[in-house]
């Protein structure tokens, strides 16, 4: 698969300091890259800035107010002027506070007073980038949305779809994954959250692995110990060092599945991990940083989750930044057709026998099927029924059987005749009910429509046999 953006310096376009002291601009420098921010090139001349920003994109600009040649100020009106989509942050000394002040009403992004105080200038200059990265971010997004294109289709080749709301999320994807923010990825069970997971990952361009753990039952302990790894004697028989998770996805993606069941013991370690990059093994007496792409996925509401004081609202703010919804495989049934001749040809070559051929019947069933289980469920249906095929075409009847197995229902129809104020009977609201013979008359006019006229298949919808139905359909 493609990894189309290489791994460098952080950010990926550098942030620039304008001072004319030189000490000033080491200090600077030196301080953004104790905080991991490794791209910085520093300006001692500020008449020489502008001619720089039209040779090169920055990220961030931290511009010095008092300098001689051209002032901070004057400086920063012409950068918003030329240059609007770059953050500005003024550093300047106590006295020239109101001067700051002004600054910010003429558009920087915040101002530094020296001397400063270094955690508030580091939180000062990720805040910036961060509204500078999703700028970006809605920019490109726009971009392909306008334009409806992927730049690396083949990224999600492992995924078979025509929707286009898969499309809008793949073109999402691929203006998040070079970002370094955490992703959260929820949809129902079976629908493809690891996929999806896989993909950023690849499109990032770490260099590192993509490491994948489902934590659902974990309880604290199994979920510290697998994470965040341990030391000898952390516990009775941990008797040599044991890398976690995050140190297995050094320098690429960890994914984590399930942490809408994470405990609440979890969920604070989890948020130090996402809030400031940093974890203890167990045992062990100091930290250590993470620099693995944080991914996660659940089939549960975390929205709802969070107001319920189930799931820690700070955590669920930090992780959903970039959030992903993957729609149920019922609010896409273009894919089905898709996706049995995908699963049709690949259980085939798996048991080395030709293809067999896929009545149209098949198709007309599976639409009218609700898969709780999504695409997941869709794939182990086809491959026990081309395993349990006799002649060159799949049977009916291995569909049916599952589908009675797991209770099936039909799927929900766009407009299902029950009362729009929330009623639960399918005749709420109506003036007068019918008739038992116009409502059976009714419903077998539906069963017919949905089955697109296969008396086998509405049949089965209806619960009846195929005899019984077609002595009905005579009676008409």
């Amino acid at each position: 698969m493609v990894k189309p953006k290489s791994v460098g310096p952080y950010p990926a376009k550098p942030i620039l300091v304008v001072d004319d002291e030189p000490q000033m601009c080491r200090l600077l420098k030196s301080s953004l890259e104790v905080a991991g921010l490794s791209n910085v090139v520093t300006c001692t001349d500020s008449r020489e800035v502008l001619p720089f920003l039209e040779e090169r994109a920055v990220s961030l600009l931290l511009l010095d107010v008092m300098m001689p040649g051209v002032s901070g100020e004057e400086l920063l009106e012409r950068i918003r002027e030329l240059h609007p989509e770059v953050p500005v942050i003024m550093v300047t000394g106590q006295s020239d506070c109101e001067t700051a002040i002004r600054c910010m009403r003429m558009g920087a992004h915040d101002y530094l007073l020296k001397p400063f105080e270094v955690r508030r200038m580091h939180a000062s200059v990720m805040r910036s980038l961060e509204v500078g990265e999703l700028q970006d971010q809605y920019r490109t997004y726009v971009r392909k949305s306008v334009e409806d294109t992927l730049d690396y289709p083949e990224a999600f080749q492992e995924i078979v779809t025509s929707s286009s709301r898969m499309r809008a999320i793949f073109q999402y994807i691929e203006t998040i994954a070079p970002l370094r923010k955490p992703v959260l990825i929820t949809g129902e069970s079976g629908v493809g959250k690891e996929l999806l997971a896989r993909a950023v990952h690849e499109l990032s361009g770490a260099p590192g692995p993509f490491v994948s753990e489902n934590v659902a039952g974990y309880d604290d302990a199994m979920f510290s110990d697998a994470v965040f790894g341990h030391v000898t004697g952390a516990y009775t028989g941990a008797v040599s060092d044991r890398p976690g998770l995050v140190d297995t996805a050094h320098n690429g993606s960890l994914f984590l599945d399930e942490i809408g069941d994470l405990s609440p013991q979890s969920q604070v370690k989890l948020l130090r991990l996402v809030q400031e990059r940093v974890y203890r093994p167990l045992g062990a007496d100091a930290t250590k940083r993470s620099t693995a792409r944080l991914i996660f996925a659940t089939n549960h509401d975390l929205f709802a989750m969070q107001k319920e004081d189930a799931f820690r609202r700070d955590l669920y703010y930090r992780i959903s930044i970039h959030h992903i919804e993957i729609p149920p495989l019922r609010q896409r049934r273009g894919d089905i057709a898709l996706l049995v001749r995908h699963f049709v040809e690949r259980a085939a070559a798996e048991l080395d026998r030709e293809p067999p051929a896929i009545p149209d019947a098949v198709f007309q069933l599976l639409r009218n099927y609700s898969f709780p289980g999504n695409v997941r469920e869709l794939e182990a249906m086809v491959y026990n029924a081309v395993s349990r095929a006799q002649g060159p075409s799949l049977s009916l009847a291995p569909f049916r059987d599952h589908m009675e197995r797991h209770g099936a229902e039909p799927a929900p129809a766009e407009n299902n005749g029950f009362d729009a104020n929330g009623g639960d009977c399918l005749y709420a609201g109506l003036p007068e009910l019918p008739t038992l013979a116009e409502a059976r008359e009714a419903l077998v006019e539906e069963a017919m429509r949905r089955a697109e006229g296969n008396q086998g298949i509405a049949a089965h919808m209806l619960g009846i046999s195929r005899t019984a139905l077609n002595k009905r359909l005579k009676q008409r």
